[in-house]
């Protein structure tokens, strides 16, 4: 069983594959740099991650993923529409974009561009992690009176227009297309309803 020590090591690692990931992407990051970023003793990778970069890649989207939906429900605190929802979610990505120079990116995106034709693993990781964005959007969205069919197709709809806005970001050195999505989400939530779903 590892320890608490143990476990921050694990989980520097997976930390630092996530950030590497985010600057230089899949490709670009190698397993001595993941470690040297981490702090971590050398022979620790491969306690921790005995399959290697691929186990280390999917253990980073999957903290990719989970911070994204804390970051989604940090913004859902107090009452709010779901666009006032997203537009805070967009707000916090477009600084997260300008304070790092436009160098971190979503690393799933990344991630299935790169390797989603060569690894399994990491496309279903990939895949897992939309769809953890994805489904409580869409719950969200039921709630808040769209029929199941509807909210699903808006919530993949959501996600597929901020992720597309990050990386035109990213190439722009922009913020705007994030300003530019959150313009037509609330247009598109508001559709139909008069109003901010």
């Amino acid at each position: 069983m590892v320890g608490t020590k143990g476990a921050e090591t694990s989980s520097r690692l997976a930390e630092s594959m996530l950030e590497l990931i985010q600057r230089h992407g899949y490709s670009g990051t190698g397993l001595n740099a993941v470690v040297e970023h981490a702090g971590a003793p050398k022979g620790s990778l491969y306690f921790h991650y005995p399959q290697g970069k691929e186990a280390l890649g999917e253990k980073a989207i999957e903290l990719a993923a989970a911070q994204f939906s804390s970051l989604v429900a940090g913004s859902a605190t107090g009452p709010a529409t779901v666009g006032e929802v997203l537009g805070r979610v967009i707000d916090e990505l477009a600084g997260m974009l300008d304070g790092s120079d436009f160098q971190l990116g979503c690393p799933v995106s990344v991630v299935t561009l790169e390797m989603g034709a060569q690894s399994e693993r990491l496309r279903d990781a990939c895949a897992d992690a939309f769809e953890s964005w994805v489904a409580p959007l869409s719950e969200l969205l039921i709630a808040h009176g769209r029929p199941r069919t509807v909210a699903r197709a808006l919530a993949t709809a959501v996600v597929s227009m901020v992720e597309g806005a990050v990386i035109m970001s990213r190439a722009q050195r922009s913020t705007e297309p994030l300003t530019c999505a959150a313009q037509a989400i609330a247009v598109l939530l508001a559709e139909g309803t008069g109003a901010s779903a």
